[in-house]
């Protein structure tokens, strides 16, 4: 059975969540079974000291072991400051997903090609192996924990996401990015209900052994308190918390803009994490329009991806067209660099992009330029008077809220 409290636009009281989330957490049976929570990195805004004291409190010392790990899926590993800073004090021992590191999975099965096709809707035809970090896998009960929110390769974040792809092996990582691709970000983005790429995640999620449930919550993006917790099946909760998410995380406007300017926070510290300014605003700029993101503090494209320096961005049919190429890079590479490009069109000899994306970020402009994206100091960056500009959007600790036209 799931359990929801909470409703949107309501920012629920500290006490009350506490309470709800011990009393689910204590109703669970963990005497003398092992239990992993799974939590989200540094780039999600989540209340986690608030969440992981009542989950402490629930579990009340009953378990024979209790550990978390932050799913990182590829992002940088966070440093043992970072970890405290997130969780606060707790007693639980919290880890890095160490995605690098071969040793850190085991391998739970397989998805036919049958079923990839079928999930895919035909955009994909080969099996995937599955492999998870094995605290979840040698664990008896799983309990994921984190916020649910538009994203740009899945439709909502949160549910069995964490486990594939935040705990996942390379072959899902990639299989789902490049699926989402495909099917385009500005088109999978925001959309309710089980998308493909959904449907692979919840498949691999049935192949891991051992007892899971999930906390999704949705953050209200203002204050960083909660309005809603979902607890339960994963699937059926994550569910109800998309709703919530899908009326409070979800901005519209009458009409398009010709000019964004994202103004990246400093939770998203490269350019593989910040793009989300530009996934989230994408839908909203005019053919021809374009996206600024500010972020001076953003200094490389990805330290954990050093090769997108390389291949540069691109929209999905200019890959399509050079896959003999591209085909041995990583697809979530490739995924990366077509969700930034956004949507554009290639006739085998010009790339034409609907949104021109400019970085305004400490990245040298050789760097910029070399990657096939636009470049402007971030002095040149006026937000007061670019906001005065009624064909301008300014968007504040951009990445969280999605914006579409009505």
């Amino acid at each position: 059975m799931t359990v929801t409290l909470g409703r949107p636009g309501h920012v629920l009281d500290p006490a009350e969540v506490h309470s709800f989330v011990r009393a689910r957490v204590a109703d669970l049976e963990l005497a003398g079974r092992s239990l992993c929570v799974v939590i989200p990195d540094g780039t999600r805004i989540c209340p986690l000291p608030l969440l992981l004291r009542a989950i402490e409190e629930g579990v009340g010392g009953r378990t024979s072991t209790c550990h978390a790990v932050v799913a990182l899926g590829t992002h940088a590993p966070m440093s043992d400051d970072a970890i405290r800073a997130l969780v606060g004090p707790t007693s639980i021992p919290v880890r890095n997903h160490a995605w690098w590191d071969d040793d850190t999975y085991v391998h739970v099965g397989r998805l036919a090609a049958a079923l990839v096709t079928e999930l895919s809707g035909g955009l994909l035809h080969d099996g995937i192996d599955v492999r998870l970090n094995r605290l979840v896998v040698e664990s008896d009960v799983t309990l994921l924990v984190g916020p649910v929110l538009p994203h740009e390769v899945i439709g909502f974040s949160g549910g069995n996401k964490y486990l594939f792809p935040g705990l996942s092996g390379q072959e899902m990582i990639d299989v789902t990015h490049w699926l989402g691709a495909l099917i385009t970000s500005s088109t999978i983005i925001g959309t309710r209900g089980i998308t493909p790429v959904r449907a692979l995640v919840d498949a691999a999620a049935g192949l891991v052994p051992g007892e899971r449930h999930a906390l999704c919550v949705v953050v209200d993006h203002g204050t960083g308190g909660l309005e809603s917790l979902s607890f339960g099946e994963p699937t059926r909760a994550w569910a109800e918390a998309a709703d919530v998410a899908a009326e409070t995380h979800v901005e519209y406007l009458d009409r398009p803009v010709r000019r964004v300017l994202s103004l990246i926070p400093s939770r998203y510290p490269d350019l593989w994490t910040g793009a989300k300014g530009f996934y989230k605003v994408e839908p909203i700029v005019a053919d021809g329009g374009e996206v600024v993101l500010y972020a001076p503090h953003i200094t490389e494209i990805a330290a954990m991806h050093p090769r997108l320096e390389e291949i540069g961005y691109h929209c999905r049919d200019y890959f399509l067209a050079h896959w003999d190429r591209y085909r041995a890079v990583p697809w979530g590479e490739l995924a990366h660099a077509t969700h930034l490009y956004g949507a554009g069109t290639y006739d085998g000899v010009t790339e034409r992009q609907r949104v021109r994306v400019t970085l305004a970020t400490g990245i040298p402009e050789e760097v910029v330029r070399r990657a096939n994206l636009g470049f402007l100091t971030p002095d040149a960056v006026d937000a007061e008077g670019w906001a005065a500009d009624p064909d301008t959007l300014v968007v504040p600790d951009a990445g969280e809220v999605l914006y579409r036209l009505r």
